[in-house]
């Protein structure tokens, strides 16, 4: 028996290496990985580091639709992140690769794992802008209100 199909939102960002390719690279793996479909990507959007130091970040979101439970879809992107050589030295340190799952279905998960709507990214202009881009239903317009000082610009 086959679990249906679920859409995700999958939060990318990385500011050490070459950070665009990074991205376009997890794109394209998270379309090669068992169970999940890319559906749709956001432009790559330059960002500042938020609490966070290093470079500029480079960020997009993704839509996915997958087969696969959210725990298991987590195990999935940091598998990603391993593959591009993400360290966690400390708490938002700069990184090679991030990938956040944003949002799984209308599922509401809160454990030591994972959290699910992701707890920051009403707070954060690098989701919530290229997430608008791709489903922009999922966006109030308060919320862009909200982060409109967040310096944000389209690559």
């Amino acid at each position: 028996m086959s679990r249906h199909e679920v859409t995700a939102y999958v939060a990318l960002g990385a500011n050490l290496g070459d950070a665009a390719q990074a991205l376009r690279n997890a794109l394209n793996a998270l379309g090669k990985t068992p169970g999940i479909c890319l559906v749709r990507a956001s432009s790559l959007y330059r960002t500042a580091p938020v609490q966070s130091t290093g470079p500029d970040y480079v960020n997009a979101v993704a839509e996915v639709s997958t087969t696969l439970t959210a725990p298991a879809l987590l195990d999935a992107l940091q598998a990603i992140e391993q593959q591009a050589g993400r360290e966690r030295p400390y708490r938002n340190a700069p990184r090679t690769l991030d990938l956040d799952l944003l949002l799984f279905g209308g599922a509401s998960i809160d454990s030591l794992r994972l959290t699910v709507p992701h707890p920051r990214m009403e707070q954060r202009a690098f989701v919530l802008v290229p997430l608008a881009e791709i489903a922009p239903l999922l966006v109030p317009a308060g919320l862009l209100a909200r982060v409109a000082d967040q310096a944000i610009q389209k690559i």
